[in-house]
């Protein structure tokens, strides 16, 4: 049984009407994309806007340098004194937050899609919370107890990165049922969640004074004082983990029909749905072992990538370059637009928990039609 095709519609004078072409076929060896103008022109834009606004916030401070002075720096053209502020001093900081940002909202974008929800992200399935515990316990335990001075030997970004990647094997391992269910991984994500925070608020209550503000300023999320030492093991992480997530873009789409239907079309289920898992668990572990906790950036920024960059999910280069925008941004809002300094966590909180509340209303709205 064959079905026919509908018939175009016909154009002036009864010829038929050209195909409509709404993207362009990109074929690299064994495989192939449908590239849209779109999801080309959204990156770049948001690339060359990052740019602008990174040479905005390296050039605010004490010792002003204009955007020019700053690109010429960049780009190896920049006098002693000023090359010395621009990349010693104040590039470290714009480059960590941008690479927290793209790791963010990479690691977002995977999330949403795989478990085909809105809601999800490191934020809500915990693993942002088990990064604050580790980090917490190694500043709250240092020296009194064996466990917490191994934890403060470690030091705390590393600390932080085994919370974030024990989380995420816990996440993982309660989640598994010959497969990882979305709906199943967003409430045993929550449940995680409610655990590392009172974990967190415990180790905080029993600290002592000077432990407790020091650790909260970590938790609140702050590139303050990003050094070269901090960007070096996120961008080994963002170099090897971001092509991994680029090349599983055709899985996640597959992925996107359901389970059944992405077996049909020949998925590995289990192999398929571990690996998203992990690359998104490792982008977001080596983000905030770098910079703390900067909540509702995976949470925003996919939804945010997919309204302007069109498409039925989020598109992760998008995500990414967005992501960056947003935390690089933020942080100078922070520094320069308000009466104090702030960490940029809390500027994003401010900025996601509105958009985290519109979600919720709007999904009960949808249940009661």
């Amino acid at each position: 049984m064959s079905v026919a095709a509908p018939a175009r519609p016909a154009g002036p004078g009864g010829a038929p009407r050209p195909p409509v072409r709404r993207g362009r076929a990109v074929r690299i060896g064994p495989v192939s994309a449908l590239l849209r103008w779109r999801q080309l022109a959204v990156p770049a834009a948001g690339f060359a806007a990052l740019v602008l606004v990174a040479a905005l916030s390296m050039g605010r401070g004490d010792f002003p340098i204009g955007v020019g002075e700053v690109l010429r720096t960049l780009a190896g053209l920049g006098e002693g004194p000023q090359e010395f502020i621009v990349l010693e001093l104040r590039a470290p900081r714009v480059v960590v937050g941008a690479l927290v940002g793209l790791a963010l909202g990479v690691s977002g974008a995977l999330f949403q899609t795989f478990a085909r929800n809105p809601l999800a992200s490191p934020d809500t399935l915990g693993i942002t919370t088990g990064a604050s515990v580790g980090a917490v316990a190694a500043i709250v335990l240092s020296g009194s107890t064996s466990a917490g001075a191994l934890l403060g030997g470690l030091g705390i970004p590393l600390a932080a990165l085994l919370g974030a990647l024990a989380t995420g094997a816990l996440l993982f391992g309660l989640t598994w049922r010959a497969g990882v269910d979305g709906y199943r991984l967003v409430l045993v994500g929550i449940a995680l969640w409610s655990v590392g925070t009172a974990l967190t608020d415990w180790l905080l209550t029993n600290a002592e004074i000077y432990d407790a503000a020091s650790a909260y300023v970590w938790i609140t999320g702050s590139l303050n004082a990003r050094t070269w030492s901090d960007a070096l093991p996120l961008t080994v992480a963002v170099v090897v983990l971001l092509p991994l997530a680029l090349a599983a873009s055709r899985v996640l789409t597959l992925l996107q029909f359901g389970d059944d239907t992405a077996r049909g079309l020949g998925v590995r289920l289990a192999g398929a749905q571990t690996a998203v898992v992990l690359l998104a668990v490792g982008l977001v572990a080596f983000a905030v072992s770098a910079a703390g906790p900067i909540t509702f950036v995976a949470l925003v920024v996919p939804q945010i990538a997919v309204r302007l960059a069109g498409g039925a999910r989020p598109p992760l280069l998008a995500s990414g370059v967005l992501g960056a925008l947003l935390v690089v941004g933020a942080d100078l809002v922070t520094r320069t637009l308000l009466p104090q300094a702030l960490p940029v966590g809390i500027l994003t909180a401010a900025i996601g928990a509105p958009y985290l509340l519109w979600l919720l209303v709007r999904g009960r709205r949808r249940s009661t039609v």
